[in-house]
């Protein structure tokens, strides 16, 4: 019996960066058990291409990568989502659409690596560093026995993350 296909979203406000990062990071270590998308409540319309650098530096696929509004996926005919994450503050303050499923939902934000200043060197780095904390908080999500949890604790757990 294959296991659910369970569909995460990663949102941020521009979609350039952070839950780009997030989206591919998620398609390559969730096997067939996750499939990740990432959105923008106001994309900017262009991947950073700092984080396509630092996702190849990883090995990771960069194929069909998109900064695309949340808009694509709060329609009624979307799969249904059963994880939503907000990956940046200022998204996780914003009134965000009803998503159908009614999805789990947890703030898992990290600093914005787009936002440093300095040379190319210290900005590779902060997407470096950006990923690896994503890549963390995904390794500890794919770690959770997800068929055992009540949804109160797998929730509780899901916060958590966003915490480490």
């Amino acid at each position: 019996m294959q296991a659910k296909l369970h569909k995460v979203l990663f949102i941020c406000t521009g979609n350039s960066a952070r839950s780009v990062l997030a989206e591919a990071l998620m398609n390559h270590l969730g096997g067939d058990r996750f499939q990740a998308f990432s959105a923008g409540s106001h994309p900017t319309g262009v991947v950073n291409p700092l984080a396509l650098q630092t996702l190849q530096a990883l090995h990771i696929p960069i194929d069909g990568l998109r900064s695309k509004s949340w808009d694509e996926f709060a329609q009624a005919d979307v799969a249904h989502l059963d994880f939503v994450f907000t990956v940046c503050d200022k998204a996780a303050g914003e009134l965000c659409p009803l998503w159908p499923g009614q999805p789990m939902t947890a703030h898992w934000g990290v600093e914005d690596p787009a936002a440093v200043d300095g040379s190319e060197a210290a900005k590779l780095r902060a997407f470096m560093a950006t990923a690896v904390i994503l890549k963390r908080r995904i390794d500890l999500m794919l770690a959770l026995p997800l068929e055992r949890l009540d949804a109160l604790s797998l929730q509780h757990q899901l916060q958590d993350i966003g915490k480490v």
